[in-house]
């Protein structure tokens, strides 16, 4: 399986909403606040606080891809690269079990009563994920799990990258519309159930990866 294969728009986009999804579904700090601005503020509160985490995605998601940029011809080698997927899908089955266990309760964070401005509440979510670079690790394992680098390709590559904020806005939209059509039912057991449901998906997919790898077969 090489890392370098024939680049094709619809797939990179297809791998930018996975890859925006996987890194914006799980309730960390920022989806538990998304939640807690969708319950007490309303729905439209908690999506731009959700779309200030995805503008903070993108940033570590170029950091990512243009650090492996610089090491592309160490990285088309395919025994290079059966390393670097088989280490992608370890890296994503670890954040699965850490997705799996974790719990929201210590991530709640107390909400102001004023509402603020929108801009003001997607401000403060785009610092609480920027706070957070091991992110970067993530997008390593992503990218490595779906030959998402496309050297010599700068059309392809930027709109993969748009896809990946494309997948982070469905996902936050899905979740604040969700939220709020259950919110008197919606409590921390629900994100807990979010966390466990992410979790188990994110550890079958690595593992699978991960025998993709070792078979030498791929699923694109």
């Amino acid at each position: 399986m090489l890392w370098i294969q024939p680049v094709d728009v619809v797939d990179m986009i297809w791998k930018g909403l996975l890859v925006g999804v996987t890194v914006s579904a799980p309730m960390g700090p920022v989806g538990v606040l998304c939640v807690q601005r969708t319950l007490n503020k309303g729905r439209w509160f908690g999506f731009v606080t959700g779309l200030g985490a995805a503008v903070s995605d993108l940033i570590y998601a170029l950091i990512t891809g243009f650090a492996l940029s610089y090491v592309i011809d160490f990285i088309e080698n395919p025994q290079t690269m059966f390393w670097i997927q088989a280490f992608g899908s370890v890296l994503l089955f670890l954040f699965g079990v850490y997705a799996f266990f974790s719990h929201p309760e210590g991530k709640m964070r107390p909400i102001p009563r004023t509402r603020g401005s929108y801009i003001h509440n997607a401000v403060t979510a785009f610092a609480v994920t920027l706070s957070n670079p091991l992110i970067v690790f993530l997008f390593l394992g992503l990218f490595a799990r779906f030959n998402f680098i496309a050297p010599n390709h700068p059309f392809e590559q930027a709109v993969g990258y748009l896809a990946i904020v494309g997948g982070a806005i469905c996902w936050w939209l899905f979740l604040t519309y969700m939220v709020d059509k259950v919110r008197t039912r919606f409590d921390v057991r629900g994100i807990w159930m979010i966390n466990r449901v992410i979790g188990v998906v994110v550890m079958v997919a690595s593992v699978i990866g991960f025998i993709l790898t070792v078979t030498g077969k791929s699923l694109y």
